[in-house]
């Protein structure tokens, strides 16, 4: 499949609805390839921009999908009319729903201990017959991080779920990449929270329009730090990009 891209301030983002995305990711595992996905938003590029080893690693990945509505904006705003939404969280729990078909083993690193052990009692109940052969909090040293390492080399899942925040789980997800083989990694931020029930989602009127990150805004007053001034220096940035490229004639 061939991935059609739109650049966003250094990093290529995919063009690609759910299912082609859900379908792309499956055949790379029928192909036992490695795949690194991120689901990026504007902290994430924004974060990125700043920091050089995480910019690295995030334009190396395999697939770059559009979470945030930040990002849709800029698309929007770049000339890309086609573009679809793919929620983190939503696009990972489809993922270990088709999981089962194959049997694929799946392990989970991050958060709490109670918290992702609570995860992984809601999803073994929601997905009948999820293969979950490994978690493990994400709260550890050096030490700790290369006995973690090694039981999942041993283990050889087919699809990692890391969630522990952006520059950390990517960081994780490069480290471990190269030592597994046909493995689906993916950084999947407060998804734990969700799947334990110990964090509420949006009610869907507010996911339908794109408004998650609001309500989260207006339940969770200490993110407003996390977001603004980023969201609104994001969009900034991407309109001077696009004048400056309509001006030299640049695509």
């Amino acid at each position: 499949m061939q991935l059609k891209k739109f650049n966003i301030l250094d990093f290529d983002i995919d063009i690609i609805n759910f299912n082609e995305a859900l379908n792309y990711t499956l055949s790379r595992l029928e192909e036992n390839k490695n795949t690194h996905i991120v689901t990026i938003n504007p902290e994430i590029i924004e974060s990125g921009n700043k920091d050089k080893c995480l910019k690295s690693i995030l334009q190396s990945a395999d697939l770059t999908i559009p979470d945030g509505v930040g990002v849709m904006l800029a698309l929007k705003l770049s000339g890309i009319k086609n573009a679809t939404r793919i929620p983190g969280v939503d696009f990972a729990f489809n993922l270990l729903k088709a999981s089962t078909k194959y049997n694929y083993k799946v392990a989970l690193v991050g958060s709490e201990d109670k918290i992702i052990n609570k995860a992984v009692e809601n999803l073994k109940f929601k997905i009948p017959n999820l293969n979950i052969v490994y978690c493990h909090n994400g709260f550890f040293d050096e030490d700790e991080k290369k006995i973690i390492q090694n039981e999942l080399i041993n283990l050889n899942p087919k699809i990692l779920l890391v969630a522990m925040g952006g520059k950390k789980q990517e960081m994780f997800i490069s480290e471990i990449k190269d030592k597994l083989k046909g493995c689906i990694f993916i950084g999947v931020g407060g998804s734990f929270d969700v799947w334990s029930g110990y964090v509420k989602r949006a009610p869907l009127i507010f996911q339908k329009f794109g408004l998650e990150w609001f309500y989260r805004l207006i339940t969770q007053p200490c993110r407003f730090k996390r977001i603004f001034p980023t969201l609104p220096l994001f969009m900034i940035k991407v309109i001077i990009s696009n004048i400056l490229k309509e001006s030299d004639g640049s695509d």
